[in-house]
């Protein structure tokens, strides 16, 4: 053992040469990545370190419970949809292979796994063999290593739906396959090996050779002989359309294309991308939670077109395109900040997104909710797109068909059903909300009435209503922005519906009955698993909160200004009111609490800037870095909340750069509190975001002084147009509040 000191001396050295090595990389944001953080979920899903480029189709992640298993079950040759399934199961066999084999988990060492976005690679203890994995777009190379002195070298090959042709090995070298995703998706597969094998499948619980060419079962084995070389590739290509649309992908990407050539491409791929976004100054942790969450969100949506055509599930054809198609997207997720993030960073992609909502629409009859792969997910509450269409709208996006999207917008709104978690037309009790503003609950024990609520979803009464009143408050502002005066007026009224579940005695939104009676409730611990009946995931006190598109109006309603920043205040600091074994058994998505604040749950993310409204911005500055220091940390961890594919991320990185949207469908941010002392958005049109926080740190979070384009800025406040015009916001940080900065009014604020 070293003595002290000279442990002392080593490990300056090292930190030394490390700082070397980051000042070097400071061009870049790569070395930042990991997608191993928040791979063990506080109560719910973890994230997965998956492997893709950015938006497409091809996405890979070891199949695993989480982070703390130390097996691996198997490789998919395709992550078809954000925890939504997988395609073609595939793993490596160093030993005898017997019909329990499939069922065989891998062992591997976590120090001798290496995962990037655009490279993994493992070793499996047990068997001795190195697996590595490089994307394309829609296609992938495996790379398996066997030790020099295996007697066996095998891939086990399997179906993750069960259902579909099987496999098909042609010549030893040549695979063909198809799994039938969701029921209805056929998805086709055609890959190369390196080495020619023999074909084995699994009939009636008996191994066997099956003739070269002929299909084979779900499970098949390829065997490699003696004197095969030591590395086993694998190069395959899918495809949503057809068999041979699957072979002219492998050409088109795969053709005369290396593993290290693939895998520096798509290290290249990844880096136009991330490097949009410099940051200079924080510290490393810091730039591994920002580049990381950066990361994320990219893992969605994904362009689905093959050659100018994609398959559409809205209604089973393959259409001709020649502008991309997008899939996976969750619109109750990613309303909030990453489709806002998306916005500033590539405008041009998200109007191909919303061309393809528009699309869907027209292909099924409704504006999509969550559209995936198989169609529109029913999924969650709301119609939020509209939301989304308005923000991009107001923001200068015009690449798409307005008007047919906002013909499905009003269509949503007034005659589809708002029960969560369903699809189709109106119901008895979407006409209580649009005869009587509010969608209707129902009392405690009292049995349900309408077979379409979902047994364990319920109907969610005070969320949806919430929810409801902005999607037609966007609704509304779209018609207006359009020369529809009589829409304006019908749905702006709506958008004041918020207000039909105000309780004065309780100063929280409660439900009402179909009689429009009130419901006597603990809104805090209440309405069964995650507070369903009346809420959704959260309970009263987050639920509050949820009026983004009329916060004057909210104010008023507590009683003024100086009211609504006490019960802010209330907020972060009430107590759960139970032990946290039985709130979290109520509500296992609340997590990240301070207070009754829930950082692990989409519908917090706005709510710290909300002081932003009162007379104290200076919390929004305490807060947001308190949550982003407390809560988001660079490890397994470090993710609070089931992350949905960037739902999530969005809001660290907006947050970590110093400014959030507060109201997507209004062009405005509002500034927090930046973590870097300098943050540079490269536009798309070349111009350049700057936003510097001189002497920003762990304890200069304060904002003293500001200026915009060098003018003093005294309002917390800026807009996308100041944005996207490559404007400079220079902030002076400090480490205790200057309480009389960002003090504003509503009509300071110019919306």
């Amino acid at each position: 053992m070293l003595p002290s000191v000279s442990r002392r001396i080593l490990c300056c050295f090292f930190l030394v040469s490390f700082s070397l090595t980051l000042t070097q990389a400071q061009v870049s944001g790569l070395p930042y990545i990991d997608p191993t953080i928040g791979n063990v979920g506080a109560l719910l899903q973890p994230t997965r370190p998956t492997v893709q480029l950015p938006n497409q189709v091809m996405r890979m992640f070891p199949i695993r419970p989480d982070y703390m298993d130390d097996q691996i079950s198997s490789f998919p040759l395709l992550v078809v949809s954000h925890r939504l399934g997988e395609a073609f199961s595939m793993k490596p066999f160093s030993k005898t292979v017997t019909v329990d084999s499939w069922k065989q988990d891998l062992t591997y060492d976590h120090d001798l796994e290496v995962t990037r976005p655009w490279y993994y690679s493992t070793y499996l203890i047990d068997e001795e063999i190195t697996v590595e994995f490089a994307p394309g777009k829609k296609t992938g190379i495996f790379r398996f290593e066997f030790a020099p002195n295996a007697t066996t070298k095998a891939l086990l090959l399997d179906l993750y739906s069960n259902a579909g042709t099987g496999w098909k090995l042609t010549d030893g070298k040549e695979v063909e396959a198809m799994e039938i995703y969701h029921g209805d998706i056929k998805i086709y597969l055609y890959g190369v090996l390196n080495a020619k094998g023999t074909a084995h499948t699994v009939t009636n619980n008996q191994l066997g050779v099956v003739q070269t060419g002929s299909a084979s079962s779900n499970k098949t084995m390829i065997s490699f002989p003696a004197g095969t070389p030591g590395k086993i590739e694998f190069r395959y290509a899918v495809s949503y359309i057809s068999p041979e649309q699957a072979k002219k992908n492998f050409s088109q990407e795969l053709s005369n294309t290396t593993f290290d050539q693939l895998k520096t491409a798509g290290e290249k791929a990844w880096a136009s991308v991330i490097n949009q976004i410099q940051v200079e100054g924080g510290t490393t942790a810091q730039k591994r939670t920002f580049y990381s969450a950066l990361y994320r969100c990219y893992e969605r949506m994904v362009d689905i077109t093959e050659d100018n055509r994609y398959y559409s599930g809205f209604d089973k054809k393959i259409h001709d395109t020649k502008r991309p198609f997008y899939v996976d997207d969750w619109s109750w997720d990613t309303y909030l900040a990453h489709h806002p993030l998306r916005t500033i960073l590539n405008p041009a992609q998200e109007e191909d997104m919303l061309d393809s909502y528009v699309h869907m629409y027209e292909q099924s009859g409704w504006m999509p909710t969550f559209p995936v792969l198989f169609g529109d997910h029913a999924c969650m509450n709301g119609f939020h797109s509209s939301v989304t269409f308005l923000d991009a709208h107001r923001k200068g996006l015009k690449n798409f068909n307005l008007a047919k999207a906002y013909e499905g917008m009003k269509k949503n709104a007034n005659e589809a059903t708002m029960i969560p978690w369903r699809n189709g037309p109106k119901t008895v009790l979407d006409d209580i909300y649009h005869t009587r503003g509010f969608f209707p609950a129902l009392h405690p024990g009292e049995k349900e009435t309408v077979s379409l609520v979902h047994p364990f979803e319920k109907r969610q009464a005070v969320a949806v209503t919430l929810g409801a009143a902005y999607d037609d408050w966007a609704v509304g502002e779209l018609a207006k922005d359009m020369g529809n005066q009589s829409d304006y007026k019908f749905f702006n009224a709506r958008g004041n519906n918020y207000k039909n579940l105000w309780s004065d005695k309780e100063q929280l939104f409660m439900p009402k009955d179909s009689a429009g009676n009130w419901i006597n409730i603990n809104p805090k611990i209440d309405g069964g698993k995650g507070g369903r009946d009346y809420y959704d995931e959260n309970n009263g006190w987050t639920y509050l909160w949820q009026v983004q598109h009329d916060v004057e109006g909210l104010k008023k309603l507590l009683g003024g200004t100086d009211a609504f920043e006490q019960k802010l205040d209330q907020l972060f600091r009430e107590g759960l009111g139970f032990s946290r074994y039985v709130f979290w058994n109520m509500f296992p998505d609340a997590t990240g609490n301070v207070g009754q604040y829930s950082m692990g749950n989409e519908p917090s993310f706005h709510i710290p800037y909300l002081y932003n409204f009162t007379q104290s911005p200076w919390k929004t500055q305490k807060r947001i870095r308190f949550l982003l220091d407390t809560w988001f940390k660079d490890n397994v961890f470090g993710i609070p909340g089931d992350e949905d594919g960037g739902g999530m991320t969005a809001f660290v990185v907006f947050s970590a750069m110093g400014f959030y949207p507060v109201t997507p469908g209004l062009p405005v941010y509002t500034i927090g509190s930046p973590v870097f002392e300098k943050t540079t958005i490269n536009l798309k049109d070349g111009k350049k975001f700057t936003l510097i926080a001189n002497k920003a740190s762990a304890v200069n979070k304060y904002i003293q002084s500001a200026k915009f384009d060098g003018k003093p800025l005294t309002t917390p406040w800026f807009t996308h147009a100041q944005l996207m015009a490559g404007g400079k916001l220079e902030l002076e940080m400090g480490p205790k509040p200057n309480k009389a900065w960002g003090v504003s009014t509503a009509q300071s604020r110019g919306f």
